[in-house]
């Protein structure tokens, strides 16, 4: 007999047997544990473990049930040190200038869109943490809100180019409108036709 024939009563390696199966269930924490987290999800956890070390080098540390708002604004300050978006001051002589000819001595910052979603990160993070209700999480609170429109506002007003937000769909349903008016009158212009 060849060694390569294979006999017929074995499942085959990529299908397990019924029995297997039973004897092999996996719990859903054993489950999820195998399976490679998504990007977003690898992110949030690397955010989370950041801030809590964040936490914990402060003075006394902190744990999570003692922190509010005013450390995760204190901790997207800490941030801007390791920022690579060059923000002018208004005394800089490019201040308002996307595209400065030259360099400048003025700081390099956390860019606003990186702060937002990592606060957006943050904030599922804390929720899935045990941290309370969304009305109680510290990173879903006004003054960081504020704090984020300000860094976009004067982001924007350094670099010369005004922030605009993104247009709603109220477009694309005149769009759809006009659409439905063409098609009428084409219907309408082959009956009198």
């Amino acid at each position: 007999m060849s060694s390569d024939h294979h006999t017929p009563t074995k499942d085959p390696p990529d299908r397990p047997s019924s029995s297997s199966i039973n004897h092999k269930q996996l719990l859903p924490s054993q489950s999820q544990a195998q399976q490679p987290l998504s990007r977003y999800e690898s992110q949030k956890r690397r955010d989370w473990n950041t801030f809590i070390q964040y936490l914990k080098s402060q003075n006394p540390p902190l744990i999570m049930s003692q922190f509010d708002y005013t450390h995760v604004l204190s901790f997207l300050r800490y941030l801007d040190q390791f920022g690579k978006t060059k923000v002018h001051h208004q005394a800089c002589v490019f201040f308002g200038q996307p595209d400065p000819p030259g360099p400048c001595t003025c700081p390099l910052k956390q860019a606003w869109g990186s702060l937002d979603a990592l606060i957006g990160r943050l904030r599922a993070a804390y929720e899935e943490h045990g941290g309370g209700s969304p009305d109680t999480n510290p990173f879903a609170n006004g003054s960081i809100r504020v704090h984020l429109r300000e860094v976009r506002e004067s982001q924007a007003k350094a670099r010369g180019i005004p922030y605009r937000k993104k247009k709603r769909r109220k477009i694309k349903n005149d769009g759809v409108v006009a659409r439905k008016d063409v098609a009428n009158s084409s219907t309408h212009n082959q009956s009198s036709t």
